[in-house]
């Protein structure tokens, strides 16, 4: 099966979860511990929010973006400048984030 959404590898690791789409830091109180993050871009005020998420998907970033760098440091997959992510992927959603391949897939 294709990959829903591509992008860079960012941080290694493969996991299953529940997506949560938010599209501002501020409504990070909604990311329930385990969700999977999926979100535009990251910067230093997200940071609070890695720890609880399993992974890590944005629409723009690279390598050495923010995200990825973040979710290396915590040990959670990432996959990071998918350019359409936040269109592709819903909350609730249940997704497999996979680091190494740079993939997100919707799994039933």
């Amino acid at each position: 099966m294709a990959a829903d959404v591509t992008g860079f590898p960012g941080s290694a690791g493969v996991v299953e979860g529940v997506a949560r789409v938010l599209a501002r830091v501020e409504d990070g109180n909604s990311l329930v511990q385990g969700e999977i993050l999926v979100t535009t871009v990251t910067n230093i005020g997200w940071t609070p929010l890695f720890t609880r998420a399993a992974a890590v998907v944005t629409d723009v970033g690279a390598p050495l973006s923010h995200a990825a760098i973040v979710a290396r440091e915590l040990g959670i997959p990432a996959v990071v400048g998918c350019g359409n992510a936040t269109t592709r992927i819903t909350t609730g959603d249940r997704i497999r984030v996979d680091g190494v391949r740079g993939t997100v897939r919707k799994v039933s």
